[in-house]
């Protein structure tokens, strides 16, 4: 019975590390440089800090896209969200006209992967388009506009061709 038990319990651990291996995939290291100086990332330090957390948790998430071993370093530069805050009663609204207020972001990014860099260079993110494409799906999702543009950066640059 010892036997079977030992058995079965390589076998699951064998499941384990493959599945481990599996999912192993690359990261990325965002830094928000001098986030108070930025076009819009919000009006308080409360709202930059939800918009950096939000943000950088996306941004890790695609990070698993890239192959294993890989590290993307991202240094936000600048940060524009979708929109225009306006005072609205006893707080401030963020409006979205679909004018001159798309999001943008600017940044610096470095890709290595053992020690060398294979992609580096500096991108200035937009869509000047955000209000006109679809986003039914996503629209409760909180910096909705942003995630996409990003998105739209990330496959553009860092997928496989």
């Amino acid at each position: 019975m010892n036997t079977v038990v030992q058995s079965l319990f390589a076998a699951m651990l064998c499941v384990a590390f493959s599945a481990q291996q599996a999912h192993a995939a690359g990261r990325v290291e965002v830094q928000w440089l001098k986030p108070d100086t930025y076009s819009d990332a919000g009006r308080s330090s409360v709202d930059r800090e939800r918009v950096m957390k939000s943000l950088g948790d996306h941004l890790q998430k695609l990070g698993k896209q890239l192959p294993d071993g890989q590290m993307l370093k991202l240094d936000v530069t600048d940060l524009d969200l979708a929109g225009e805050i306006e005072p609205f009663r006893w707080k401030d609204l963020r409006v979205l006209r679909g004018r001159a207020d798309w999001p943008h972001m600017s940044l610096r990014y470095t890709l290595t992967a053992d020690g060398r860099t294979l992609k580096s260079g500096d991108a200035q993110l937009k869509d000047m388009s955000y209000m006109l494409s679809s986003l039914a799906s996503q629209r409760q999702e909180d910096l909705a506009y942003e995630k996409r543009m990003v998105d739209q950066w990330f496959k553009a640059e860092f997928s496989a061709r």
